[in-house]
């Protein structure tokens, strides 16, 4: 059944089974689902109700005021979905080929939660304001869809109306960045709450990515080694880093993103829906300056998007890195980097290599 859902809708129907126990009931009701969606708070949906100013905790709590906690028990493994909560399983699938995307994400699951209409999700959702059409249009928004070359922000005067971000927001809690935020993980925002795990055994190759990052061209460092030695968890030790103040001035603000190419790919059926998104990214990149980003598997970067004529990410990148208007730390394999990276010479001047041993053989 979820073969086509995203990571994040896989997690958040995991996290609907968990608050199911939780509250010790014998069955995954559309409630259920609704905080999952909350509680995994990073994916379209969570950022689609942020940006419709509604307060994720606040969610919760109304579930919580209808919603009975059972008897005494212990529920174990995968529960059974009630028959609304199926309902809503299948109107997501139905939202997806609707808008044409190939994968079932946790927007479309917000969509399938309102249009069941009778369970409690529905019923915490629509009072609190919420309908369907206007999640609909928001999703298309945050998406990329109807981007007409104008920034993100700028469409039918909703300058500002966008959802709460960490860094690169304003005095009035609204995100600048609100396709980054649907496209893009925050390393710096989970170094905050300490969710990122301890980096031990990585301080050259940090403190080597710092200098770089530090120079005025050529600072965009790659990190190159093979798979699982640790490269991400590099990255995750210089956030860590810049939110502890050990690194200079000139990195002492830097939000720290990871950009899910990926995700930014899925569901781009038509000629030119992947060169918006990136280029709405881009865009927010550019103006808000803070921003470094975190592109794993730097190789698809070539190619990415490039179906049936589009343009690739690399070539929208490629001016902007060239003209120092954004910094970004790359991570590929040393093969998949000669194969395709180093072969495009404008893409390899902009980034300066770090080898990554295994940490035993340094």
């Amino acid at each position: 059944m979820y073969e086509r859902f995203t990571d994040r809708a896989r997690k958040v129907m995991q996290l609907a089974n968990q608050e199911a126990q939780r509250f010790n009931h014998e069955y995954i009701g559309t409630e259920h689902i609704l905080l999952g969606l909350v509680k995994e708070g990073s994916g379209v949906a969570a950022n689609v109700l942020k940006n419709l100013e509604v307060d994720l905790r606040k969610i919760r709590l109304e579930v919580e005021k209808l919603v009975q906690s059972g008897p005494e028990m212990v529920t174990v493994g995968k529960l059974p979905q009630t028959p609304r909560a199926k309902k809503v399983i299948e109107y997501s699938m139905e939202e997806a080929r609707n808008l044409n995307h190939s994968y079932v994400g946790t927007e479309h699951i917000l969509l399938g939660l309102l249009r069941e209409q009778e369970g409690v999700a529905a019923q915490v959702l629509m009072n609190l304001g919420l309908k369907l059409e206007e999640v609909r249009e928001e999703v298309l928004n945050l998406l990329g869809h109807g981007l007409e070359g104008a920034e993100v922000g700028e469409r039918g005067g909703r300058t500002g109306e966008t959802g709460e971000s960490t860094s690169g927001s304003s005095k009035t809690g609204k995100s600048k960045t609100p396709a980054l935020d649907s496209f893009g993980r925050d390393l710096t925002e989970l170094a905050k709450k300490g969710e990122l795990d301890p980096v031990i055994g990585r301080a050259r190759e940090i403190e080597r990515a710092i200098q770089i990052l530090c120079r005025r061209t050529k600072n965009n460092p790659v990190l190159l080694g093979e798979a699982g030695v640790g490269k991400t968890a590099i990255v995750e030790g210089f956030a860590q880093k810049v939110i502890a103040g050990e690194v200079p001035d000139i990195l002492a603000d830097k939000r720290i993103v990871v950009l899910d190419l990926a995700m930014m790919v899925a569901g781009t059926k038509y000629r030119g829906q992947f060169e918006e998104r990136i280029k709405a990214v881009m865009t927010e990149v550019r103006r808000v300056k803070n921003t470094i980003l975190f592109i794993d598997e730097l190789h698809t970067l070539v190619g990415a998007g490039g179906a049936e004529g589009a343009i690739d990410a690399a070539n929208v990148l490629k001016p902007a890195l060239a003209r120092g208007e954004i910094q970004c730390i790359g991570a590929t394999t040393l093969d998949e980097y000669r194969k395709y990276i180093e072969k495009d010479n404008a893409l390899a001047r902009r980034f300066q290599e770090i080898i990554v041993e295994p940490t035993g053989k340094q």
